[in-house]
């Protein structure tokens, strides 16, 4: 029987990933790089994505950054990315994101996981302390895709419209 990881490896190999690889669990090994570092772990059951924990304090000044690390390096299997993402009530009461968002990080990635904090308040540092949940990690299987130069591209009822073009209401 193939395992699920296997599976999936075996389905990039191929350059298709399947809804049946994709469906199957994935196993993504996460090293813990220092004594106090946490596994990333969904808050509620049925969650998408994983809360990732500081491993360190740090003070980000108002509209400043700062490079949290999480202490965790990720196995990430061929085929599977991950994507770093901002918690939504820390950007609510304290307006903290993330810099880069969201920030993908490569399956061949091995080094450890950070995190560019970015503080929008005015007045207010934000202090992150170690073993807090600073972010969220997303998951996500690769599509197989092959870019090619085209002379023309396939008309669509939007068109070349973006930028807020849709309006507010």
């Amino acid at each position: 029987m193939t395992s699920p990881e296997g599976s999936v490896r075996a389905a990039a190999a191929e350059g298709v990933i399947t809804p049946d690889a994709v469906d199957e669990t994935v196993r993504v090994g996460v090293k813990l790089l220092h004594a106090w570092a946490r596994l990333p772990a969904r808050a509620y059951e049925g969650d998408a994505a994983f809360d990732l924990f500081s491993a360190e304090d740090a003070d980000v000044p108002p509209h400043g950054r700062a490079l949290v690390g999480t202490g965790i390096a990720l196995d990430l299997p061929p085929g599977v990315a991950a994507l770093t993402l901002p918690r939504s009530g820390l950007a609510l009461r304290h307006g903290v994101t993330l810099v880069n968002t969201p920030g993908l990080i490569d399956p061949g990635y091995r080094g450890e996981v950070k995190l560019i904090v970015l503080n929008t308040d005015a007045e207010e540092t934000f202090s992150v302390r170690a073993g807090e949940r600073v972010a969220q990690l997303l998951v996500v299987a690769l599509t197989p895709v092959v870019l090619a130069a085209v002379d023309e591209i396939a008309d669509t009822g939007r068109g070349p419209r973006g930028f807020g073009s849709s309006g507010r209401s």
